[in-house]
């Protein structure tokens, strides 16, 4: 029987060139199986709208907005920004597929991501899809692995124009405020917000910080990030999987270098205990979710 199902991909970006972030990695990751893919081009300070029209695919469709800067508390204005482009894809889509400018599907995944939203199509109590992640940072060799990064966030939601993203836009709830019920899918998406040379992460932390913090809290940081260290994370793994196709070319074009020591373990006493309950039993105590699993 053929199934008809329709998947509109959306995001938002803004000095995607200033600030080095790999959108077009990110749109090209999930166009193949999206009907359509609506991005919101925040008004920038560089050629990021240029940018996004060159990848001249007919599936794409950009709508240009102007970011309320005003918007200060606990990052508002990346969930506004997220829902304009949520709010203006094709009523008739199925799915809502996010994905930020930071991150990139592997492309071996994406058979599996629309298996499960076929699986889905007809279960309307499954209203989201969830992912689990891998955090990359400093470089493309070493994955973040403490317990301070988030393991899984929803990415694909039900197109019924009842939700909404949630705070900083990390993940999405419904417009009265409840959580999500989402099914865990075998995919991972592919965090990237990290790795990028230090001088370009410098100015993404100082430009974003002021969407979380005061103006006396982000002197403070300007002045701690003047000269970015990737040194102080607390624990690193190394990847020994394959990276995207749609990364290489980035990839090939890192002009920093980074080398950790993944012996390296700078974690609480607690920290180290918690994360072997986690690698024992797959459990991550406290760990926050906003979303519940079905």
């Amino acid at each position: 029987m053929f199934l008809l199902m329709k998947v509109a991909g959306f995001s938002f970006i803004r000095n995607a060139i200033q600030y080095d972030y790999p959108i077009v990695e990110a749109i090209l990751s999930v166009l193949p199986i999206c009907d359509e893919f609506v991005i919101a081009v925040g008004r920038s300070d560089d050629a990021t709208l240029a940018l996004i029209q060159a990848i001249n695919s007919p599936k794409i469709r950009i709508i240009e907005t102007v970011w309320d800067d005003t918007l200060r508390e606990g990052g508002r204005v990346l969930a506004v920004e997220t829902d304009k482009a949520l709010a203006a894809i094709s009523p008739d889509a199925d799915w809502a597929f996010y994905i930020q400018g930071d991150e990139v599907l592997p492309e071996e995944y994406l058979p599996e991501v629309r298996r499960a939203m076929a699986q889905y199509l007809d279960q309307p109590q499954v209203e989201g899809l969830l992912f689990k992640y891998r955090h990359f940072y400093g470089s493309y060799r070493y994955v973040a692995d403490s317990r301070k990064w988030y393991r899984r966030e929803v990415r694909i939601v039900r197109n019924t124009g009842n939700v909404v993203a949630y705070r900083d836009a990390q993940g999405f709830r419904t417009r009265d405020n409840r959580k999500l019920n989402v099914k865990l899918i075998d995919a991972y998406m592919h965090h990237y917000g990290w790795v990028k040379p230090p001088e370009k992460q410098a100015g993404k932390l100082s430009n974003f910080g002021r969407y979380w913090h005061t103006d006396q809290q982000m002197e403070q940081v300007r002045q701690e990030l003047k000269d970015f260290d990737y040194s102080g994370i607390d624990s690193l793994a190394l990847f020994t999987g394959q990276h995207p196709q749609v990364m290489q070319e980035r990839i090939n074009r890192t002009n920093w270098n980074f080398q950790y020591d993944i012996r390296q373990k700078k974690l609480s006493f607690k920290n180290r205990v918690l994360s072997i309950v986690e690698a024992v039993t797959g459990w991550r105590v406290g760990e926050y979710r906003n979303y519940k699993l079905v």
